[in-house]
């Protein structure tokens, strides 16, 4: 369901690919696949601290070999001290832990190690992990910390990432306050602080956010100069005497791909091409009800733009309490996942951020409800 919308705007396909260092990769998404430009580990090394050792003991003992450095060969019956992580001598067999071993000084002066160890214990052997040339990841992944690091020991420093979507949000209404407590007709914005997390994580750059008052010259200026990717407003939505979105959107052009949802709460939400590939979603200014238009269209364009794969449903769970449901349209409504199942959490009026705030998922309820114990589908919160 959140993924459709989206796959039908025109122009929402991935942004151009670039190739950026590691630092600047973060938070993008893998254009290409992730290939190893090595084998890893790129030689035999020791997985432990202790000795490296050539055939069967005893050994006569001699030299040290650490990380970084190498050694010459070993001969069979020898043996050398070694760390964690360096390379293993050729003709070494094994290594012999070094709470496993113990040594004896000889007459000569010389000290032979005695312990037990099976061919290959404790050795990483060369491409344990993978092989030079093997894919490591698919395009599409978002290149996390774990992704940087694993790019980097597979020998990379460039990745192929898609442009960042640029987002710009505009905050419509006169009564919004962004500071302070609400007072006689003014109500505190909360979707200013709430939106921006979930953009960057989504693989977006914020490159502007602000207030535009309940003026249609302001709004329509306001998109049509954006320079955005994506302009997503707050408010307006509806047909209300101030709600002026869908005029400022005919004025500069904008052609409606989805005007209105059947989901409460949520259901004025709208998606629009702008002139020049740009896109605009306009999210209701119920808060509970923008987080339905963020889930369902904001956030699988943004993922179609980053070249990212859709991201999935979480898995269904059988809900522990009734969900009623709306006459005609799907219905959203926060949830928590326990060992009893899907809990249905109250405080869940558009106008709400309680519920949210607890919730982990939003559960699919489709016309007419669930009953305790059915299985609901459920939207993943960013």
């Amino acid at each position: 369901m959140a993924a459709g919308p989206a796959d039908r705007a025109g122009g929402g396909g991935p942004l151009p690919v670039e190739r950026v260092p590691l630092a600047a990769a973060a938070g993008r998404t893998l254009a290409e696949p992730l290939v190893a430009l090595t084998d890893l580990p790129a030689f035999d090394t020791s997985a432990m601290d202790g000795w490296a050792v050539a055939g069967p003991g005893p050994w006569r003992l001699s030299g040290r070999v650490l990380a970084g450095r190498r050694s010459g060969p070993l001969a069979d019956g020898a043996a050398v001290e070694i760390a964690t992580g360096a390379e293993l001598p050729p003709g070494a067999t094994g290594v012999l832990r070094r709470e496993h071993g113990r040594s004896a000084e000889l007459p000569d002066g010389a000290f032979q190690l005695h312990g037990e160890v099976g061919p290959g214990q404790d050795v990483r052997p060369r491409g344990q992990e993978c092989g030079r040339g093997e894919e490591l990841l698919p395009a599409g992944l978002p290149v996390t910390p774990a992704v940087l690091g694993l790019a980097a020991a597979a020998g990379h420093d460039l990745l192929a990432v898609h442009r960042r979507p640029t987002v710009e949000l505009l905050l419509l209404g006169d009564e919004l306050l962004t500071s302070g407590r609400p007072g006689p007709g003014l109500v505190r914005d909360a979707l200013g602080p709430l939106l921006p997390p979930w953009l960057a994580a989504a693989g977006a750059e914020l490159i502007g956010s602000r207030h535009v008052r309940d003026d249609f010259g302001l709004l329509r200026d306001a998109i049509r100069h954006s320079p955005a990717d994506l302009v997503l407003t707050t408010g307006g939505t509806a047909a209300g005497p101030v709600d002026h979105l869908h005029a400022a959107l005919d004025a500069t052009g904008g052609h409606r791909l989805v005007d209105g949802v059947a989901v409460r709460p949520g259901h004025p939400m709208l998606l629009a091409a702008l002139p020049g590939g740009r896109h605009l979603v306009g999210l209701p200014g119920n808060p509970l009800a923008a987080v339905a238009g963020v889930v369902t269209l904001a956030l699988p364009l943004l993922h179609a733009l980053s070249g990212r794969a859709a991201e999935a449903a979480g898995p269904a769970g059988a809900l522990a309490a009734a969900l009623p449901g709306h006459p005609a349209d799907t219905r959203l409504h926060p949830v928590r996942r326990t060992a009893a199942g899907l809990v249905p959490l109250p405080h869940d009026g558009p106008a709400m951020l309680r519920g949210l705030a607890r919730a982990e998922a939003l559960a699919v309820v489709p016309p007419g409800g669930l009953a305790a114990g059915e299985r609901a589908e459920v939207l993943p919160l960013p």
